[in-house]
């Protein structure tokens, strides 16, 4: 067992209000003599009405609060209250087609929020206005700081995230014969991951079967699989907020051709020796050298063009600051190489656990060793 993880089972176990509540006080410390004013996302800021609602990271990760148009107010040290969080006053016509929402009129407001002082949006102004006031603008460099490192609980809701996805994944492994379209193939991860209890995808799915799969951010979705390409698909689920990001490439018929498996086990190798390079003190670009330098005594390093990954938290791509890494960091490691003119491409992507000697691989209990995955599609 690993110093950290025997850490984790020891601690005190945190209820979500007093990881924010902790939170919140962090922050404050860094500015004490400021007030703090960060705007939750309103009914507007994000207009896509397929998605619907989804809080505003920074916000989230200091509140909990999941509603539309919030704010917090952190006040200086010596001010009462310390905090305050404001909520929009009822809008009856709203309500009566979105459903009654919490208002700062409200009673029992601060068991629902967890906060001890609620009042209108109104008075923001009137509340802020008394300090010099900084916001998200002036903050967000520590926040981005603070969410690098996942506490225990955010670490079981990656993993929550994670083993959904992987069952996800699966589901699509199945759908992926000839002729089957790649939305379709989408579509069967994403109804594992809604019936597992994720809210969404943490992104939108990437399905590219042959040349497609050369295309980094390719979501079109739209073509059928044909017997002989390799399916590449970059799909994960977000559970409570919480994203996982996976990739695999698989054989549309079944087994690898002999170039595809050239090529798949060099992308292989290159992402076992990043993984085996994950420990405190690295960083993410010393394992992209880790894994060019794999692909360079093979002749490949030119087919490898982005790099090896990126952090994972409330958000599929995590603020990360180039800072060496610490245990209690979630990265992907995902090397892979693109090859437009065979119409081959192949990435390998796990998410890991940055711990006190090295990284534990979120996402093991998906296959990717090629025999693995051949024996997986037999059935």
């Amino acid at each position: 067992m690993t110093l950290l993880r025997l850490l984790i089972l020891l601690a005190p176990v945190l209820t979500p209000r007093d990881e924010f509540r902790e939170r919140r006080e962090k922050l404050r410390q860094a500015y004490p003599k400021s007030a703090i004013l960060l705007q939750g996302a309103g009914d507007r800021d994000r207009p896509d009405l397929r998605s619907g609602f989804v809080q505003e990271p920074n916000f989230f990760y200091l509140t909990g609060w999941n509603q539309a148009g919030a704010a917090l107010l952190l006040l200086p040290e010596g001010t009462e209250p310390r905090e305050i969080l404001f909520l929009p006053d009822h809008d009856e016509r709203r309500e009566r087609y979105e459903g009654r929402r919490a208002a700062a009129q409200d009673d029992g407001l601060d068991k629902l929020t967890g906060f001890a002082v609620v009042r209108s949006a109104t008075r923001i102004e009137e509340e802020s206005a008394r300090h010099p006031v900084l916001r998200l603008k002036d903050v967000g460099a520590e926040i981005a700081k603070m969410r690098q490192k996942k506490s225990a609980r955010e670490v079981g809701l990656i993993e929550r995230a994670v083993e959904a996805s992987v069952e996800g994944h699966l589901a699509a492994w199945r759908r992926a014969q000839n002729g089957v379209r790649e939305y379709q193939v989408a579509a069967a991860a994403t109804g594992v991951f809604l019936d597992r209890g994720c809210e969404r995808n943490a992104y939108p799915p990437i399905v590219g079967a042959g040349p497609r799969g050369v295309i980094l951010h390719y979501n079109a979705n739209a073509q059928p699989l044909r017997d002989g390409e390799l399916l590449l698909m970059d799909m994960g689920a977000e559970c409570a907020y919480y994203a996982a990001d996976l990739t695999r490439t698989i054989p549309v018929k079944g087994r690898f051709s002999a170039r595809q498996k050239e090529l798949y086990q060099a992308v292989l190798g290159a992402q076992k020796a990043a993984i085996a390079a994950v420990r405190p003190g690295a960083t993410l670009p010393s394992l992209t050298r880790v894994a060019r330098e794999y692909f360079e005594k093979r002749g490949l390093e030119v087919h490898f063009t982005h790099a090896i990954g990126h952090h994972v938290g409330l958000e599929v791509h995590d603020p990360g600051p180039a800072a060496e890494l610490e245990p209690g960091m979630v990265i992907t490691i995902e090397p892979g190489l693109y090859l437009a003119e065979e119409g081959i491409g192949i990435r390998i992507e796990d998410m890991v656990l940055v711990t006190e000697t090295g990284g534990r691989v979120l996402s093991a209990g998906l296959p990717k060793e090629i025999g693995e995955i051949e024996k997986r599609l037999a059935k």
